[in-house]
């Protein structure tokens, strides 16, 4: 356990001299800039359920699959160049912990994503005075579905990224699969599947009136998820154990 905590702490520091702080802030700004241009009809009056399905639209469906794809091959950037993995493995360090302490950063930098989404939301909320008191359950279930959503999209993107020398690569597979979501998240029978639409699904506040695969419940999508997680997350571990240096 020592030995993980000493690899996500570099890990982290080495995440820190990067830009990878603009990137986290770029999809909540956008949200928050959509959030504010959002028109409403002059009878009505702006509700927080209209807020977080106008900003979480674009920011589950694009920004945060991306996202995950992007941190994961920049956690393994550095040991894809100058013998970079065999440097690493050739430490007193098991594979295990390597491979999870990338796996816990990925998730940290999601996590801050998501709060800097929630913050965003909750300003643009009270600055255009939103009806009625702030539905927490419905706003902390969507913010934490979507960071959820997003633990075997990361797994699997990290097995890729780690399996692929080109930084490019595995983002150019990540775009074009992540562009058919709006698609996807139509169909009942497919769109609880695909990793690439679950983080649109969790965000999506539930209890309206929907269709496709926005009308599956959220207990039986985080069961899919967590399936998910497993598959990937075991079969990325298995392939790092076999990576040779």
């Amino acid at each position: 356990m020592a030995t993980f905590w000493r690899i996500l702490s570099a890990e982290r520091l080495k995440m820190s001299k990067s830009y990878v702080w603009v990137l986290m802030a770029g999809s909540p700004a956008i949200a928050l800039l959509l959030g504010a241009l959002a028109d409403m009809q002059e009878e009505e009056q702006v509700t927080w359920q209209v807020l977080l399905s106008v900003m979480s639209m674009a920011h589950a469906m694009l920004f945060l699959p991306i996202l995950s794809g992007i941190f994961a091959a920049l956690v393994c950037r550095a040991e894809h160049s100058d013998g970079g993995w065999k440097a690493l493995l050739s430490l007193p360090v098991t594979r295990s912990s390597v491979y999870l302490a990338k796996y816990t950063l990925i998730m940290g930098m999601l996590a801050a994503v998501q709060l800097l989404f929630l913050a965003a939301l909750l300003g643009i909320g009270f600055l255009r005075e939103a009806e009625g008191p702030v539905p927490w359950p419905l706003i902390l279930s969507s913010v934490f579905g979507g960071w959820f959503a997003c633990l075997p999209l990361a797994a699997l993107q990290l097995g890729v990224s780690q399996g692929w020398a080109s930084f490019g690569a595995p983002l150019a597979v990540n775009v074009s699969l992540t562009l058919p979501n709006i698609l996807i998240a139509n169909s009942a029978t497919y769109g609880p599947y695909y990793p690439w639409v679950q983080p649109l699904l969790a965000m999506s506040p539930f209890g309206e009136e929907q269709f496709g695969a926005f009308n599956l419940p959220m207990e039986t999508l985080m069961l899919v998820v967590l399936g998910s997680l497993l598959l990937f997350l075991s079969a990325g571990l298995i392939s790092f154990w076999r990576k040779p240096v």
